[in-house]
């Protein structure tokens, strides 16, 4: 994801930001992507990691604090429910150059309906993406659960503006007569 974001949203990028890219860690965990980002150059005070859980946010500030790495920013938010604070610089929502997701639709896609006629937070997803993203800007979603045509499908049919941009390939494996990958990683770009 990081050598993705390295030649399609660079560092010093052209993103409107004399400060490089506004870029969004959705399910951030460990923050270890946030960290990552910043080791190849990126300024920590235009990237945020979000999660749902107060630990991993703890933790993620832990990490950074351990590697002496200061201006990243770390919250709690529900990113389908839940309102995503903007940045120093930045102005209303639709302000990201670049989302991630490693594994954060995946484990919504397996959480158990929430009942009550609520919709699933899988379908409310995609419309949050697009949301925050500022045209132009990119959403790269690594999963395990579903393959980058399932992904790409989904996606681009709940969100028109969403256009399926590239793919980071993984490695993969023939068995059956079939070849694929464990995982994919799937790159789209909002009109």
């Amino acid at each position: 994801m990081v050598q993705w974001a390295i030649e399609h949203v660079p560092p010093g990028g052209d993103s409107g930001s004399r400060d490089g890219p506004f870029i969004l860690d959705i399910g951030t965990g460990n923050g270890i992507l946030c960290l990552s980002l910043v080791e190849e150059g990126y300024n920590p005070q235009t990237i945020m990691g979000i999660d749902y859980s107060e630990a991993s946010v703890q933790l993620s500030e832990q990490i950074a604090k351990s590697r002496e790495v200061e201006g990243l920013t770390f919250k709690v938010v529900d990113f389908v429910h839940g309102k995503t604070p903007n940045l120093h610089g930045q102005d209303g929502e639709a302000c990201w150059d670049l989302l991630l997701d490693k594994g954060t639709y995946d484990a919504m896609a397996l959480s158990a309906d929430p009942g009550s006629g609520q919709e699933h937070p899988t379908s409310l997803y995609p419309s949050r993406v697009t949301a925050l993203l500022k045209p132009g800007g990119f959403f790269l979603i690594t999963s395990c659960n579903f393959t980058e045509q399932e992904i790409e499908n989904y996606f681009t049919s709940k969100e028109p503006s969403l256009k399926y941009h590239s793919r980071v390939r993984h490695p993969t494996y023939t068995f059956g007569g079939k070849s694929g990958s464990t995982c994919s990683t799937t790159a789209f770009r909002k009109e």
